[in-house]
């Protein structure tokens, strides 16, 4: 009779606190992955969903832990730190390591993304038509890219005259943006942007609207130029360890992939997301947002045109087809912003 109450009251417990007796099937695949976000943004919860749904669809076969905030690589080491192996996944910038990767670059001109879905999807379809010979070390998962690059600043800036001299942070490709517009590029990365801006190591900044919330960046800021027609992006890739992708069974490879190209969207709607939220947190901390002039829109986007003509020179002196990494660029913009993308 004691046995039977005993038995009883632990069956009791089970069913009150939802405690399986079911034996936990082990997960025969344990993964990291470096996210270089902060855990609070938007942009980590989208990895964070994506990581659940893969250790869903796999049910449980897989198992991935998550290192956001670049707790576990840098956000400029991260590629390296996935072929290297210290992180089995990484989301990161080419932007980040200038120079690495040639063909993506072309992906962050100042092309003039009029919002983060189309940029997104261009950003990813342009990986898969060039699938360029920089990326071939890793198993890419899938790319995604803010929406477009906007000038904010600690003073309003109306006129290319303004920009003059002003320290402008910017990475990648956005920093010969900058010094076309006649500013003074300063490389760093997100993360070291808002103590620069607080400390008045850079007077500005070239990033999305949504940095102004995400990063909290408004709080440090006053005013921001709406320069989309010159409107840069940032791309940035998901990427897996060759070797841990390659020992992975053919059905879970299956489930990374398709999981994958479902994700391109869920980020691009997220950017899309962000951006209204940004614009929205900065005017409501007291922030302006400066229409640029016809005339002066056109000024800025004469400015930047350099841009894509060095790169389209440069990239060619390395056996790269510049002119055709832009074309396809044109066609792939012309395409999503007509599909409402």
């Amino acid at each position: 009779m004691k046995k039977f109450i005993i038995a009883t009251a632990v069956l009791s417990f089970i069913s009150v606190f939802g405690i399986s007796c079911k034996p936990q099937k082990a997960a025969e695949i344990t993964l990291s992955y470096s996210i270089f976000f902060p855990p609070a943004h938007e942009q980590c919860k989208t990895a964070v969903q994506w990581a659940k749904q893969i250790e869903e669809k796999t049910d449980g076969r897989v198992k991935i832990n998550l290192y956001p905030g670049g707790t576990l690589v840098k956000a400029n080491e991260t590629y390296d730190g996935v072929i290297k192996g210290i992180a089995d996944i990484g989301m990161s910038c080419f932007a980040y390591t200038r120079g690495r990767f040639p063909v993506m670059e072309a992906v962050d001109l100042p092309m003039g993304y009029p919002n983060g879905t189309v940029a997104t999807n261009v950003a990813h379809q342009y990986f898969k038509r060039m699938n360029p010979d920089e990326l071939k070390g890793v198993k890419v998962l899938y790319i995604h890219a803010h929406g477009p690059g906007l000038l904010h600043a600690k003073k309003p800036v109306k006129a290319l005259a303004d920009l003059k001299g002003l320290k402008i942070r910017s990475t990648g490709l956005s920093s010969k943006v900058v010094k076309a517009l006649d500013g003074v590029p300063v490389a760093m990365s997100q993360g070291e942007t808002y103590e620069a801006l607080q400390k008045g190591v850079v007077e500005g900044t070239f990033a999305p609207i949504e940095t102004l919330k995400g990063w909290k960046q408004a709080e440090v800021i006053k005013y921001t130029t709406d320069c989309r027609d010159i409107g840069y992006t940032t791309a940035m890739f998901v990427v897996m360890n060759l070797e841990k992708w390659e020992a992975m069974p053919d059905d879970i490879k299956k489930i990374f992939s398709e999981t994958s190209e479902k994700w391109v969207d869920m980020h691009a709607k997220t950017w899309d997301m962000v951006d209204r939220e940004g614009r929205e947190y900065s005017l409501e901390r007291g922030n302006s947002i400066i229409e640029l002039s016809p005339e002066e829109n056109g000024k800025w986007v004469q400015s930047v045109q350099p841009v894509i003509r060095d790169y389209i020179k440069s990239v060619s002196a390395k056996g790269i087809n510049g002119e055709e990494a832009i074309a396809i660029l044109k066609e792939l913009i012309a395409q999503f912003s007509s599909e409402g993308k």
